[in-house]
């Protein structure tokens, strides 16, 4: 494996509310084309690229990593269950030591491309299933922070404000960064209201620009049935499989500029 190498971090200035903007790109396998990941690399600051396991080959892995490092924008490694024909969304019962190797099998696959574009993988977030599995469930969130902290302990755990993934982060000395969904409906307790509900996907673009600047300058998202969630976070995320993702990341990053709020990847 080639020498990590970290890429310098970008000055923020005090004065001013900063915030990362990631989406999941490199999703894409075979014959079947998801998103516009080269166009959305012009617009945000961290790309979690798929592994493989839900999305991903390796000539998009390659082809990806390549535009963003031309880009300039970190790479997250977004690991999943090994779930290619449900697209990562169904949950797996798996023993947290064997999801430890299947996570850090991802790492390493998508770091050598990674690699070979002359960058590598910053951080880590979970995708789909996994992603909600490690809110509450401490063997899973200790299994994909184990992983991440064996393959490259300088690497970022990217996931839910106050779950069991950004604890066990944070108790293993890894940099745990909270993030906000600009494009899904939040219930009252802070989660997500799960895609197979109507209205969990939005696709307002004025509303999805509004409420991104609110989770940065209030901390807060309005929830399903009105009321304000706490919810401090570093990063937001636009899915790049959103139907009109390229112009909805548009209007969010416009909507941030014009309030003030600086553009910065979080590593």
């Amino acid at each position: 494996m080639l020498p990590h190498r970290r890429n310098p971090p970008i000055p923020r200035p005090d004065e001013m509310a900063s915030v990362d903007l990631n989406s999941d790109l490199g999703e894409a396998f075979g014959v079947w084309s998801l998103g516009d990941d080269q166009t959305m690399l012009s617009v945000v600051t961290s790309a979690n690229i798929a592994c493989g396991f839900h999305g991903g080959d390796p000539p998009t892995l390659r082809r990806v990593c390549g535009w963003a490092a031309d880009a300039r924008v970190r790479i997250g490694a977004q690991v999943s269950f090994p779930d290619l024909q449900g697209f990562g969304r169904r949950h797996m019962v798996i023993d947290p030591g064997e999801l430890q190797d299947l996570v850090l099998y991802q790492l390493g696959a998508l770091d050598a491309f990674a690699q070979v574009a002359g960058t590598e993988i910053a951080y880590v977030k979970p995708h789909g299933a996994l992603y909600h599995a490690a809110v509450n469930d401490a063997a899973v969130a200790g299994a994909v922070v184990a992983a991440t902290a064996e393959y490259d302990p300088s690497c970022a755990i990217l996931g839910p404000p106050q779950s069991a993934l950004l604890t066990a982060a944070d108790a293993a000395g890894l940099e745990a960064v909270p993030e906000g969904f600009v494009d899904r409906a939040y219930l009252p307790d802070g989660t997500l209201v799960p895609r197979g509900q109507e209205g969990a996907v939005l696709s307002d673009v004025a509303r999805i620009a509004e409420r991104a600047v609110k989770m940065v300058t209030d901390h807060a998202v309005e929830a399903v049935d009105g009321s304000s969630v706490a919810l401090s976070v570093r990063s937001l995320c636009v899915h790049g499989d959103t139907p009109g993702a390229v112009a909805m990341a548009r209007a969010v990053r416009s909507a941030l500029m014009a309030a003030g709020i600086g553009i910065h990847p979080f590593t």
